[in-house]
């Protein structure tokens, strides 16, 4: 008899050889880097949690002025130390916060955007954290199903109807949005080439930041605000450099734009919508465009392949709130072909979104 290790009844051409990363030939047992990772995404709502937490209660502020013992900063926040403690130790294994000696945290780079002031993203992570966002994500199993929003299926409406009928909802999401895409605003004005002069419209404006950044950045130009009454209300163009070189209009996009204009510019618009309702606005623009004149659409240009990029996610989100999409560059070549006009260049900003550049046929 000879000794093996080789189970009865089995021979060592037929058992799994090992892998240089650890795993064998059986492609279904994942390393455990792998399966750490899968659990990480599984999670991934408790680190989106923790950052609301921290934003509601307005932890970065308290440690503006230096770092604080977690006691003291619970104290301040009226909040449960060690719970808080814990919640931070969270945070600042991400790089917001970080913890200096025990019970001692501190300001990162990261953590300063959660302060409550200009610039900062705590209106975003409020709004992306909020009821709005996550109750629509707690059906996306069913949207996928069903083939229509999540937003649809718990709310009974779609988003931006909801929006128009809630007040409050419509105040957080303007914020929200003027928060996440705020720093955004100087980079795309400084990226896209802008001619001396000539007027740009800011079609579904929001409240005027990017209008304010390109007024700011070009003298040269004049602009229109465009957007819905309610949201045009609080724009942000009333500073003393640029009187006398804006305006603003409200009305709905579906319908009609404002004429005059040498440059039209989307930010972040035709994600929201799908093809159909996003042909609409483009008509709108369309049949306004002199034709010298230039659509400057500012979103997300979608990679192929697999590799990691924020399009996707934020395809997911247009997926299940808003009835859109991120698009290719053959997806928006398409779009604006069938909307007359020709896709001239993509110019990349060095950011999240880049600047889809457009003439009418």
């Amino acid at each position: 008899m000879t000794s093996s290790s080789t189970p009865a009844g089995s021979s060592a051409e037929n058992q799994p050889h090992d892998q240089p990363d650890g795993r064998s030939d059986d492609q279904s047992q994942p390393s455990s880097d792998e399966a750490i990772a899968l659990i990480e995404l599984l999670f991934g709502s408790v680190f989106s949690s923790a950052l609301r937490t921290a934003a509601v209660h307005r932890v970065a502020d308290h440690l503006a002025e230096g770092p604080l013992p977690v006691d003291e900063l619970a104290r301040r926040a009226e909040v449960h130390a060690d719970s808080l403690r814990r919640v931070l130790r969270l945070l600042a294994s991400r790089g917001v916060f970080r913890e200096t000696e025990p019970g001692v945290f501190e300001l990162t780079p990261a953590a300063h955007t959660l302060r409550d002031v200009p610039g900062s993203l705590r209106d975003g992570v409020l709004f992306a954290t909020g009821e709005t966002m996550t109750r629509s994500f707690g059906v996306l199993e069913d949207a996928v199903r069903e083939g229509k929003p999540g937003f649809e299926i718990a709310y009974g409406a779609l988003f931006f109807d909801h929006l128009s009928g809630n007040p409050e909802d419509q105040e957080s999401f303007d914020k929200g949005m003027s928060s996440l895409s705020g720093p955004l605003n100087d980079i795309i004005a400084t990226a896209y080439p802008f001619p001396a002069g000539g007027t740009v419209v800011d079609v579904a404006g929001g409240q005027g930041g990017l209008l304010r950044a390109v007024l700011q950045h070009h003298p040269g130009l004049s602009g229109v605000l465009f957007d819905q009454e309610q949201t045009v209300a609080g724009h942000l163009l009333d500073v003393k450099e640029l009187a006398g070189r804006w305006r603003v209009e409200s009305g709905d996009f579906f319908r009609a734009v404002p004429e005059g204009g040498d440059l039209y510019v989307l930010k972040n618009i035709l994600h929201d919508w799908s093809d159909e309702h996003s042909l609409r606005i483009l008509a709108s623009i369309r049949a306004v465009i002199p034709p010298t004149g230039r659509l400057l659409v500012v979103d997300t240009v979608m990679p192929e392949g697999n590799d990691p990029d924020p399009s996707k996610v934020v395809d997911i989100i247009m997926l299940n709130v808003a009835s859109g999409r991120e698009r290719t560059e053959d997806e928006f070549n398409s779009l604006f072909q069938q909307a007359g006009f020709t896709l001239t260049r993509i110019v990349e900003t060095g950011s999240f979104p880049a600047i889809v550049e457009g003439v009418p046929v």
